[in-house]
């Protein structure tokens, strides 16, 4: 048998005579661009097909690397496997004394960074098995919303409860967590039940697991958690939404994107301000 075609807005199965979805109403056919046009362009700048995960990893990396860099110049003693907490600091890490006095893009920039190459490969080992299923469930748009959400809510509990040092990508992660169990209360008989069965698991393990390391932050956990569970419901599920509404959460999501290049680009002329100084 011919395997069917799927949606790539709400991803149900369709005919591939159909040019316009039948459940969420998705163009499938190209049609000539005008200014009607302008947010289906603008939305199009959004990577599709579950490549947004593979965005956030490589962004990780790069930060990672950049900050090993510095680190091995300009800490004494500073090496690549492990970052000095200065270098934390400087690239953007939650600190909630200088959160509290104005450097409130610290919330955001710490969910990118990362303490040491296990750290980064932990969080990337679990944002990669993750990610794509979060991604198919919400698509790319919602995906990144979600993801962002979450791991600033995530920060700021751990601003609120938390006065350590603190950075990572499992904030976010949580959030996905999160989000799948939202998905799972939305979807009804054994399907729904079994995928919010498996996730509130996965979410009890990990924060169990997490809560006999001392130097895990399980405030940001948490906070991630409740993120990315109240931003799913906020953001809802493609299938029961119009094509153009679907646009708009991918304007959403390129928005929440430029908002982190803005708060590091924030950052950056901070921490040039603080080695002048």
């Amino acid at each position: 048998m011919e395997p069917r075609p799927i949606c790539p807005n709400c991803r149900a199965f369709i005919s591939r005579a159909d040019r316009v979805c039948p459940y969420c109403e998705f163009e499938l056919a190209p049609r000539p661009k005008g200014n009607s046009d302008t947010a289906r362009v603008i939305s199009g700048l959004l990577p599709q097909d579950g490549q947004i995960t593979n965005y956030i990893l490589a962004v990780n990396l790069f930060i990672y690397m950049a900050m090993a860099i510095f680190n091995q110049e300009n800490i004494n003693g500073g090496g690549f496997s492990s970052m000095n907490g200065v270098t934390l600091f400087l690239f953007g890490a939650k600190e909630p004394g200088y959160i509290f006095h104005g450097e409130w893009w610290r919330l955001v920039t710490a969910g990118f960074l990362h303490a040491s190459l296990i750290h980064i490969g932990m969080n990337s080992w679990s944002l990669y098995n993750l990610g794509p299923q979060v991604e198919e469930a919400f698509g790319a748009g919602r995906m990144l919303v979600i993801y962002l959400a979450s791991s600033t809510l995530g920060f700021l509990a751990s601003t609120l409860f938390s006065p350590s040092l603190s950075v990572g990508a499992s904030a976010g992660i949580f959030g996905l967590v999160g989000a799948m169990i939202a998905f799972g209360i939305h979807q009804r008989g054994a399907f729904g039940s079994y995928i919010k069965s498996a996730y509130i698991g996965t979410a009890v393990i990990s924060l169990l697991m997490t809560s006999f390391i001392s130097q895990i932050d399980n405030f940001a956990h948490l906070g991630g958690l409740a993120g990315g569970f109240g931003a799913a419901y906020i953001v809802g599920h493609p299938r029961f939404a119009q094509a153009r509404q679907e646009r708009y959460w991918s304007i959403a999501g390129l928005a929440m994107a430029g908002i982190v290049v803005v708060c590091f680009v924030i950052q950056l002329l901070a921490t040039l301000k603080y080695l002048r100084s």
